[in-house]
This record gives structure tokens, C-alpha cells and sequence, in this order.
């Protein structure tokens, strides 16, 4: 058995814990530890049915090898957390629920979490730590890029590319041949109809722009 923690003790984190359970349940492969969280406060409290039981220091003081999930669904701090956790010893699995219907010439990258009831057609490209909710659907010739994130729900139709950092909310549409621009953010039931630049938070049927950042936003905590 490979040892495992998830990074994240939220709503996210559990159903992870969950998707390792199942994925168990098939062949047994996993050992999870519990979760890490780098809040002070939930130090020794339990999130579910594991504990938290430790920071991303708890990682880098490992003298052993051990595979890391990140669970959160802001891609912002996505970012943050796999710099924090990344080093000689840690590897992070993709994780992918059982459930998830996968057609040909579909690739994932490392750290990617794909929820239950997914289905990826044909010919997909997915990056690096790309969260994929349950129920979404990826279809044919999709480029989905590192740290994006799809909330439950979200249809993407064929040759879309979102871009590196952005976050899809719960139910929006993304109509063929789109293009959204890297650590932009689609707001929960948008139709996106035309292509997004970066940097930029869009909502809406049909989606339109209500703010814009500054490139490299995501690496200010506070943005």
C-alpha cells in the first residue's frame, strides 16, 4: 500500500478521501494517512473519518517517500499549496473515480482529481493539479491546463481550451471552439459563447466580462 495524505480537510478533501475509498474498494493501493491543512486550528481534529495531522511542514520533515493530493478547489491557491509541498520526496498521484466514463487518446496530467460521473469523449489534453468536478462533461479535443478547475456540473463542448489557472463554476457551458485565458474565473451558470481573455472574471447568459486583474494576481493571497 502507497501512503497518502490529502491537502485540504474541506468538503473537497472528503470526497477525495472518499474517491480513495472506492478506488480501494476495486484494488487496494492506497493508505491514507490523513489530512493536512495549514490552519493552526484544526491541528488534531478530524474531518470525517480521518485526522488532520499536519501542515505542509508535516511533508518536507518526512525522511520517506509519500504521495500528496491536493484538495481545494481555488486554483489560486492550488498553485500555492503544490510549491509548498513539492520536494524530493513527494509525488503526486492523478486520482481518477471509478465511475468516470474515459474514451481514447484522453491524458492527465500529475495531481489531477477527476470526480465521480466525468466523462471525457475523445482526443483531451488535461494538465497538471486540473480539478475536475463530478457530472462534467469534456468533449472531443478539449485542452483543459494546469491548476483549472471545473466545478460540478460544467459541459465543455469540443475543441475548448481553458486556460492555465481558471476556475469554471458549478453548471456553466462552454460552447465549441472557445477559448478562455489563462487565471480567468466563469461565475457559476455562465454560457460562455465567445473567447475570454486572462485575467478576468465573467458571468452571465451569454458571459460577459465584470473583472478584469493584473497579470499574476493569483500569487497574491489576498486577491
Amino acid at each position: 500500500m502507497n501512503e497518502i495524505v490529502i491537502y485540504g480537510a474541506g468538503g473537497l478533501g472528503r470526497e477525495v478521501a472518499q474517491m480513495l475509498e472506492d478506488l480501494n474498494a476495486l484494488e487496494p493501493r492506497w493508505s491514507v494517512l490523513g489530512f493536512l491543512s495549514d490552519d493552526p486550528a484544526l491541528r488534531g481534529t478530524r474531518s470525517g473519518d480521518l485526522p488532520v495531522i499536519g501542515s505542509s511542514e508535516w511533508v518536507r520533515a518526512r525522511t520517506q517517500p509519500i504521495s500528496v493530493v491536493v484538495a481545494v478547489g481555488s486554483p489560486a491557491l492550488k498553485h500555492r499549496l503544490v510549491q509548498r509541498v513539492r520536494c524530493p520526496l513527494t509525488t503526486f498521484p492523478t486520482i481518477v473515480h471509478p465511475s468516470v466514463t474515459m474514451g481514447g487518446r484522453v491524458s492527465l496530467g500529475e495531481g489531477t482529481v477527476v470526480g465521480a460521473g466525468a466523462v471525457f469523449t475523445v482526443d483531451i489534453r488535461v494538465g497538471a493539479f486540473v480539478t475536475v468536478g463530478i457530472g462534467c462533461t469534456i468533449s472531443h479535443d478539449d485542452v483543459l491546463c494546469d491548476y483549472a478547475t471545473l466545478a460540478p456540473g460544467v459541459n465543455v463542448s469540443g475543441a475548448v481550451t481553458v486556460g492555465e489557472g481558471t476556475d469554471v463554476g458549478t453548471g456553466s457551458q462552454v460552447i465549441q471552439g472557445i477559448s478562455i485565458g489563462e487565471w480567468s474565473i466563469v461565475g457559476a451558470g455562465a454560457v460562455v459563447c465567445r473567447d475570454l481573455p486572462a485575467n478576468v472574471t465573467a458571468v452571465g447568459v451569454p458571459a460577459k466580462t465584470i473583472k478584469e486583474r493584473p497579470s499574476g494576481w493569483h500569487r497574491d493571497h489576498h486577491a
